[in-house]
C-alpha cells in the first residue's frame, strides 16, 4: 500500500497550494505559506424521490459542490500582497484576490508515496478555478499569530495530475 504523505517539517514532502489569477500573467504564482491543514471536499448532490411501488427512496447523483478549505497563519506579503512585476496573485495577496472577487486557478500539491518529495513522478496534484471566501482572521493570547480560514470555492471540476 501507498500512503501519499506530506511530511510536516521536511521541505520536500509538504503539502503545497499554489494560486494564480485566472487569465492573469502569472507564471510563479502565489504560494501560500504556512498551511495548518487542508480539506478538498468534492460533494455530489443527491436527487431524492419515492414511488408507489417502492418501499425506499430512489436517489440519482447531481452536480456537485467542490470546494478547497485550509487553515493558514498570517504572512503579510503573502495576505496583503506585494508587488511583483508579471505577478498578479502576488500583488493582489490572498485579501485582495477575495476582496474583489477575482477567479484564481489553484494547485495542490499533495505530496508523494515514494519519498522523493517534489520532484517525484507519482506525486497528485489537484487543480481547478474558483472564488477565495470564508477569510476570517483571528488572534488572542493563547494563539499570538494571526490565523485565518480560507476557502475556494471552486468553479467546475478537479483535475487531477
Amino acid at each position: 500500500m501507498a500512503y501519499i504523505y506530506p511530511a510536516p517539517g521536511n521541505a520536500t514532502h509538504k503539502a503545497v497550494l499554489t494560486l494564480t489569477v485566472n487569465g492573469g500573467t502569472d507564471t510563479d504564482g502565489l504560494v501560500v505559506p504556512a498551511l495548518q491543514d487542508v480539506t478538498v471536499n468534492a460533494a455530489n448532490d443527491i436527487f431524492t424521490w419515492t414511488q408507489l411501488d417502492s418501499g425506499s427512496k430512489l436517489n440519482i447523483a447531481t452536480t456537485a459542490t467542490n470546494s478547497l478549505a485550509c487553515n493558514i497563519v498570517l504572512e503579510q506579503a503573502t495576505f496583503f500582497g506585494t508587488t511583483v512585476a508579471g505577478e498578479d496573485a502576488q500583488t493582489s495577496g490572498i485579501f485582495g484576490l477575495s476582496n474583489n472577487k477575482t477567479k484564481v486557478d489553484f494547485e495542490l500539491y499533495l505530496g508523494s508515496t515514494d519519498g522523493v518529495g517534489s520532484g517525484s513522478a507519482d506525486g497528485k496534484t489537484i487543480s481547478g478555478s474558483g472564488y477565495i471566501t470564508g477569510l476570517a482572521p483571528t488572534v488572542s493570547a493563547d494563539a499570538p499569530v494571526w490565523v485565518s480560514p480560507i476557502t475556494i470555492t471552486v468553479d467546475g471540476d478537479y483535475t487531477v495530475a
